[in-house]
């Protein structure tokens, strides 16, 4: 008790003693927060964008900045746009500038600018838009020893689909499976691009890659064969598998193109090498896999007659589901990779334009 009594006096006494000695020249305010903080802070004001191939569109980004910290100037701002790959583990360089300098990457050149709409304004403009173009970007602006980032995700608007070749199904190891998509008008498909397009109904029972390198496959109507039939409908997921020894088939994503996609009206049914000629012979060229997916989902286009694809295969689209041509669902109608001397089926040109 007597120890307790003699800390409360040593207490009082002691600021007692500081009062007293107190001048007007010590009264200051120290902002912990001002002086620990962040001296400049990058924002994005939309964390997603939407365009479609061919589109141009504005990757959003703006900095804040203390002129207390830095002074006036702004010359030695660096500001630099990266695409994160799908699997995060890398940075693909698109721009950098610094004052008057600036540099373009890669397939950019020529098609990207900063917006330069205020001072602290860091967007970045993108033209002419392509498949790869698709993903997440990141903001950096740096400035001495400071720099802070913002990521934006750039969706295209389209449409996935599976894909197997002639061979048949789980024949392609993952940089097949990433060419079978280009060679179809196409690209390989994200998770993210598999998922939206489950949730829009899409079901399919054969695992295919992606391009992060796993091996997923969409069930929106749980079934015996396809995981069982008391499981949850979901994106199934294999996990990641070797990429040049194991073998599947490839969800693809394709967006809009410049063009004409159409069903050539001829007096007789074609080979395919018939088929082939014809499309010349019109102007065009026969039409790819992603082209009649693109022209079904994005443009409505239905044609009850099955014609034949360059790869091979023989498909018909369908969007207005009715007896005798797709009866339950829209769809693109497989038939097959019929013999290529079977003159049994029409063709599918697409002419681009110039």
């Amino acid at each position: 008790m007597k120890s307790l009594l003699l800390l409360v006096l040593v207490s009082v006494c002691w600021a007692d003693h500081l009062s007293d000695s107190y001048t007007p020249d010590q009264d200051r305010v120290i902002h912990i927060q001002a002086e620990n903080g962040p001296r400049l802070l990058v924002e994005a004001e939309q964390a997603k964008v939407f365009s479609h191939r061919g589109g141009n569109v504005t990757l959003p980004c703006k900095f804040y900045r203390d002129p207390t910290a830095f002074g006036s100037g702004i010359h030695k701002i660096r500001i630099k746009w990266t695409k994160l790959t799908s699997d995060y583990l890398r940075e693909v360089d698109v721009f950098v500038s610094m004052g008057y300098h600036k540099k373009t990457y890669g397939g950019y050149q020529g098609r990207v600018f900063l917006r330069g709409g205020g001072d602290n304004d860091a967007s970045l403009v993108i033209t002419d838009l392509t498949l790869e173009d698709y993903g997440r970007y990141k903001c950096e602006v740096i400035e001495g020893l400071e720099d802070d980032t913002a990521v934006v995700a750039l969706e295209l608007q389209g449409v996935v689909f599976p894909y197997f070749p002639r061979l048949g199904r789980y024949n392609l190891n993952f940089h097949e499976a990433r060419q079978a998509c280009l060679d179809q008008d196409a690209v390989i498909a994200s998770f993210d691009q598999l998922y939206d397009a489950w949730r829009g109904g899409l079901d399919w029972c054969n695992a295919g890659w992606l391009s992060d390198g796993s091996v997923q496959y969409p069930i929106t109507k749980p079934r015996e064969p396809c995981g069982g039939q008391n499981t949850v409908p979901g994106v199934r997921n294999y996990g990641f598998w070797d990429k040049d020894k194991s073998r599947y088939d490839v969800f693809c994503f394709t967006s809009n193109f410049n063009g004409r996609f159409y069903y050539l009206i001829h007096p007789t049914k074609l080979t395919y090498d018939e088929a082939v000629q014809a499309c010349l012979n019109d102007g065009a060229q026969i039409a790819k896999v992603g082209q009649i997916f693109a022209a079904w989902k994005l443009l409505g286009y239905d044609r009850c007659d099955a014609g034949w694809l360059a790869d091979g295969s023989v498909r018909y689209p369908i969007s207005r589901p009715r007896r005798r041509c797709s009866p339950t669902e829209a769809a693109v109608r497989f038939v097959g990779f019929p013999d290529k001397k079977h003159k049994l089926y029409g063709v599918y040109c697409f002419r681009a334009y110039n």
